[in-house]
C-alpha cells in the first residue's frame, strides 16, 4: 500500500509539473477573434468563461477563465451558430445542389460550401474561415469535378481556380478534424449519412486522452453542449476527448499526437510477420487460416507488452503443420507448451527490435529531410513525434517481455 501511495504522489506530482511549466498567451485582442466573438454574438453566443490562447504545449487552444466545477457546462452553442448541411441547402448552393444529376455526400457539400465562402469577399462566415488554419493531411477528391462547373455563375473566378486540389484539401480537413457528431435526418438531395456539423469557437478546444466530458446535442435547448466531468482549474487549458485512439489514428485523422497517449500502440503488419518467420515451410498456410479468421489485422504491441490478438497469433504460429487439428483451439485460447510459448515470446521481441530498427530509420531519414525542405517542417515534426513515442512505447514492451520471462509467465 505504501509503494501504491508513493508512486500516486510520484505521478500527481510529474502532472502537477508538467501544467506548472505550460504558459499561455491571450489571443482575444488579435482581430480575427474579435470578429469570430461577433460574428457568434449575434447567432446568439458569447461566453465569459473560455477564452482563445495559445499554449506552449499544444498551440491554440481555449483557457478557462474561472474555476470550473466538476459536472459544470464549458460551453453550449446554439444551433443558429452550427454549421450543417441544412446551412448549405438553405443557401445560395442548395439549387445547385438539388440540381446535380450525381448526388454529393454531406462532407463534400460542407467541403464545396467552404471552399466558396473563402473565395467570395464578404462570405456570411467570413470569421470563420478566417480562423480555420491551414492542414497537411491526405486528400482522396471524388470524380463529382465535372459538375461543380455549374457554379461558375456565383464565382468571380473560373471554377478550376476556385474549386482547386488545394482548396478541396483545406476544406476537407477543416471538416474532418474540427466537425462535431452530430445526427441529421437523412436527406434525399446528399448520399450518404449526414453526421457533421461545423461548431465555431467551440472545435478550438484540443484533445487529451485523460479528459472526460459530456457532449452532444440537446433537443430541448437546442445547444450543442459540453459539460466537464473532472473540472478544471482557473487559467488552464480545457480540453474534450475526441475518443480511445491510438497516435496513429490521431496523426492520420486530426494531423497532431498526443504525448504520453494510454492509448498508443505499434501495429504489426502481415508482410513484418512473413519476413521474420520466412523459413517456416508452411508459413503460407498459417497465414491463410489465421486471414480467415480475421486474425491478420489489429496486430499490436503497447507500453505493456504484446497484444492479446498477436500473442495469440505467435502461438499458432509456432506450432508445426502436423499439429493442425489444435491451431482453432489456440485462436479460441488454447495453451501451448512451455517451448511453444518460449518461441512466441521471442518472436515477439524480434519484431519489436524490427520494429525498433525501422523507426530508428525513420527519425534520420525525418531529421535529414527537415534540413533540407522547411516548408513541410510542420508535417514532419508531427511524423517525428510518432516515431519518438514509438520508439518508448517498443522499449516499454521490451521491457515487460523480458520481465515475463524472468518472472515464467
Amino acid at each position: 500500500r505504501c509503494r501504491a501511495g508513493r508512486a500516486a504522489r510520484k505521478r500527481r506530482h510529474k502532472q502537477e509539473s508538467a501544467i506548472q511549466s505550460v504558459s499561455s498567451v491571450s489571443l482575444c485582442h488579435q482581430h480575427k477573434y474579435v470578429r469570430l466573438m461577433r460574428f457568434l454574438h449575434q447567432r446568439g453566443f458569447s461566453t465569459r468563461l473560455l477564452q482563445p490562447s495559445a499554449f506552449t504545449d499544444t498551440g491554440r487552444g481555449l483557457q478557462v477563465l474561472k474555476n470550473v466545477k466538476p459536472g459544470q457546462m464549458l460551453i453550449s452553442l446554439p444551433e443558429s451558430c452550427l454549421l450543417t448541411t441544412s446551412t448549405v441547402l438553405n443557401s445560395y448552393l442548395g439549387p445547385f445542389i438539388k440540381g446535380w444529376k450525381r448526388q454529393v455526400s454531406p462532407l463534400l457539400a460542407l467541403c464545396v460550401f467552404l471552399m466558396c465562402e473563402r473565395h467570395r469577399g464578404e462570405a456570411r462566415i467570413g470569421p470563420y474561415i478566417d480562423v480555420l488554419q491551414l492542414h497537411h493531411l491526405p486528400i482522396y477528391f471524388l470524380k463529382e469535378a465535372n459538375q461543380f462547373r455549374s457554379l461558375q455563375t456565383i464565382l468571380s473566378q473560373p471554377v478550376e481556380d476556385v474549386l482547386t486540389y488545394e482548396a478541396l484539401r483545406w476544406a476537407w480537413c477543416s471538416v474532418n478534424t474540427r466537425s462535431v457528431f452530430m445526427s441529421h435526418p437523412s436527406d434525399t438531395v446528399l448520399r450518404g449519412q449526414d453526421v457533421y456539423a461545423l461548431a465555431p469557437f467551440l472545435d478550438l478546444l484540443n484533445h487529451r486522452p485523460d479528459v472526460q466530458v459530456r457532449a452532444g446535442f440537446n433537443e430541448v435547448t437546442k445547444c450543442y453542449e459540453i459539460r466537464s466531468v473532472s473540472g478544471i482549474l482557473r487559467y488552464q487549458q480545457a480540453f474534450i476527448n475526441y475518443g480511445s485512439h491510438d497516435n496513429q489514428r490521431l496523426m492520420l485523422e486530426y494531423g497532431f499526437v498526443a504525448p504520453r497517449n494510454p492509448h498508443s500502440v505499434v501495429y504489426v503488419d502481415k508482410d513484418l510477420l512473413a519476413d521474420v518467420l520466412r523459413g517456416d515451410q508452411s508459413l503460407e498456410q498459417k497465414l491463410k487460416f489465421l486471414r480467415q479468421n480475421h486474425f491478420l489485422h489489429n496486430l499490436t504491441v503497447s507500453g505493456e507488452g504484446p497484444s492479446w490478438r498477436l500473442m495469440t497469433a505467435l502461438r499458432l504460429l509456432s506450432l508445426p503443420q502436423t499439429l493442425y487439428h489444435h491451431w482453432r483451439g489456440v485462436l479460441l485460447g488454447q495453451a501451448v507448451c512451455e517451448e511453444r510459448e518460449g518461441w512466441s515470446i521471442q518472436t515477439a521481441k524480434t519484431l519489436c527490435h524490427r520494429l525498433l530498427a525501422d523507426t530508428h530509420t525513420a527519425l534520420e531519414q525525418i531529421s535529414n529531410i527537415q534540413q533540407c525542405e522547411q516548408s513541410v517542417r510542420e508535417q514532419l515534426s508531427v511524423a517525428a513525434a510518432l516515431r519518438q513515442e514509438e520508439r518508448c512505447l517498443l522499449a516499454s514492451c521490451l521491457q515487460a517481455l523480458a520481465e515475463s520471462r524472468t518472472s515464467g509467465h
